[in-house]
């Protein structure tokens, strides 16, 4: 009989650094920020997810940083902020959601302010943290879901080395009130081993 996982005790660094990229979890004091970046994104991101609408001032956003603090503390949602690891600038949100530590599944997802689109971020980022699930936790699985009309997150999640397991019909409500449909993408230790991961 193994162990049992105490999900607590589990040892997670303080930060991730990539080429380009720091990935770190939420602080209070990183509201400001956070809020700057959605606030200057709400007509991109309001499509695609339905947060948006509920952190409209940066009290919203600080209640939100001191949440993830606590919810990475007792590991039920992973989730951090990605910065540009030079200046510091805060470019977007990523994180390890709904893990299963029994399995060591995880579901990946990210979302980058408008004016850091289209320079790489988003790709640096999936792979470092996709990279980090799989050699530091263990992971057995990290799955990642967009929008079947994304096309900007499908490009990210195949030049992250993503596999392509589905697509899932009528299975999300989108935030205009339409029912959507899904990609479900994964990435298992396999896929690693075979050179598939960035």
């Amino acid at each position: 009989m193994s162990a049992r996982i105490v999900p607590t005790l589990i040892e997670l660094p303080s930060e991730l650094r990539g080429s380009r990229v720091l990935l770190r979890p939420y602080w209070g004091d990183d509201a400001e920020q956070v809020f700057a970046a959605i606030d200057e994104s709400r007509e991109h991101l309001r499509p695609w997810v339905s947060w948006v609408d509920t952190n409209r001032t940066v009290d919203d956003v600080r209640d939100f940083c001191v949440r993830s603090q606590a919810s990475w503390l007792l590991r039920n949602e992973l989730a951090l902020g990605i910065f540009d690891s030079t200046s510091g600038r805060y470019l977007g949100g990523t994180g390890l959601h709904d893990p299963d530590w029994e399995l060591r599944a995880f579901e990946l997802g990210y979302w980058l302010r408008v004016t850091a689109i289209g320079q790489g971020y988003a790709t640096e980022s999936t792979r470092l943290l996709a990279d980090f699930a799989l050699s530091c936790l263990q992971a057995r699985r990290v799955t990642l879901r967009c929008d079947a009309r994304n096309e900007a997150s499908r490009r990210v999640a195949e030049r992250a080395a993503f596999v392509l397991e589905g697509h899932l019909r009528n299975v999300s409500i989108r935030p205009d009130g339409m029912v959507s449909d899904d990609l479900l993408y994964a990435i298992v230790p396999d896929d690693a081993e075979q050179g598939h991961s960035g």
